[in-house]
């Protein structure tokens, strides 16, 4: 794990477009595209998949999630983004 400090405005804008993975607090995660963040750092994620203990618990399309709900968010390695056959 890396203790490099990014400024979390210009993180965030260099994602957009691009898959992530976002934790919230309370344990779940959303995979998706994501489409975009506001001043607040609220984020909307387009193709959303929901994992609840690292499970998958459905497909939500497009969501938005509360910045202050959002425990970290982290860009998709190439081996983690499911494609398509």
């Amino acid at each position: 794990m890396s203790g490099l400090i990014l400024n979390p405005k210009p993180f965030l804008a260099g994602l957009t477009g691009k898959p992530v993975v976002a934790r919230l607090k309370w344990g779940m995660e959303y995979k998706g595209i994501l489409v975009s963040v506001d001043s607040y750092m609220n984020m909307q994620l387009a193709d959303t998949e929901e994992y609840i203990n690292g499970e998958p618990a459905g497909n939500l399309g497009e969501v938005l999630i509360r910045c202050n709900n959002v425990l970290f968010v982290r860009g998709l390695r190439d081996d983690e983004v499911k494609t398509e056959a």
